[in-house]
């Protein structure tokens, strides 16, 4: 995704923010994807951990590189950061819309309606993205949630609101 932002983000340094996304989930190499929701507080320390001692493991220079990437990342200051963190969080929830609806927990419909607004505010395209994301989520739950509650009418017809839901 970052790759293909070039042109829309062209004041950022789209070659760190690609690095940034590449790194970002290595720590679960060594534990496993964990969903976020289900994530707790000792998982992240363990992946944190297990991260840590392997990075600097690596050769000085790669492993110093690695660590200034994560501890920017971490700080979420620049604006590559930002927009890593943005890109990392919308490819789950577009991610999520293209898995099939029967592999949802009960909290991922709320959670995919109210998820990630907090982290493209500050650019009016990734609030716009969010919004779309937003509309492919509701049409989804319309038309294809289990219990049959709420479907729509005519399979091409879009929910009447699409507001946004902020948790």
């Amino acid at each position: 995704m970052a790759f293909l932002l070039r042109e829309e983000f062209t004041e950022i340094d789209t070659d760190k923010v690609i690095c940034m996304c590449l790194i970002h989930d290595l720590g679960e190499c060594f534990t496993g994807d964990i969903p976020t929701f289900i994530k707790t507080d000792s998982d992240r320390k363990t992946e944190d951990e297990l991260l840590d001692e392997w990075v600097k493991s690596l050769p000085e220079e790669v492993s110093k590189s690695m660590s200034q990437l994560y501890e920017e990342m971490e700080k979420q200051e620049t604006p590559e950061a930002k927009l890593y963190k943005a890109l990392d969080k919308l490819e789950a929830l577009i991610q999520h819309n293209e898995s099939p609806i029967d592999t949802w927990s009960e909290n991922e419909y709320e959670l995919n309606k109210t998820y990630a607004f907090n982290v493209v505010d500050y650019s009016e395209w990734l609030q716009e993205l969010r919004q779309e994301i937003l509309k492919d989520t509701l049409i989804k739950i319309e038309s294809e949630k289990p219990d049959g509650k709420g479907l729509l009418e005519a399979k091409n017809t879009r929910p009447a609101s699409t507001s946004i839901i902020r948790a």
